[in-house]
């Protein structure tokens, strides 16, 4: 079994992400795209942590 990165998330939604390191819902879209058109790069105000998501 292997384990997911808790910096990457995957769901439809972009505002209002739910941060994998402390599922906190207080973050922010740092960049509207990432390296590809599916990914974004978002912060956590909570704890701190950058994390990408996928579209």
């Amino acid at each position: 079994m292997s384990e997911q990165d808790p910096s990457v998330t995957t769901s439809g939604e972009t505002e209002g992400a739910e941060c994998p390191y402390c599922e906190s819902t207080d973050t922010e879209r740092e960049h509207p795209k990432g390296p590809s058109l599916c990914r974004s790069m978002h912060f956590c105000n909570e704890c701190q942590q950058p994390f990408e998501k996928f579209e």
